[in-house]
């Protein structure tokens, strides 16, 4: 994720407006951010005996990156497709997993089914 991030964010400084880059690595750094609050989130919910307290956590992450989209809007300072592009940078990041390990099974390096 953090490749098509900087990856996204080069093209763009060289190609487009600074409030479509600015967007981008908005978008991107609040992907990253929810990718390891999920994370840590769903592991301490799975690992607490009371996981009704680390739930919490859990939807606070939708409050938190929907203000700081809003605040940042509001400013001026991004634009919002370029804020939800970056929100997707997952997609590249999922493709590559996939063809990593579409490469991996046609060449028989791992097992497969």
């Amino acid at each position: 994720m953090t490749a098509s991030v900087v990856l996204a964010v080069l093209i763009s400084s060289a190609l487009a407006p600074c409030r479509f880059t600015s967007g981008l690595l908005l978008g991107g750094a609040l992907s990253i951010l929810n990718y390891r609050w999920l994370h840590s989130s769903v592991a301490a919910m799975l690992s607490a005996k009371t996981p009704r307290a680390q739930a919490s956590r859990y939807f606070l992450r939708y409050l938190v990156i929907g203000l700081a989209i809003f605040a940042a809007y509001e400013l001026q300072l991004v634009s919002l497709a370029a804020t939800l592009a970056g929100l997707c940078s997952f997609v590249p990041a999922l493709m590559f997993e996939a063809l990593r390990e579409f490469y991996f099974v046609i060449i028989g390096r791992e097992e497969s089914l």
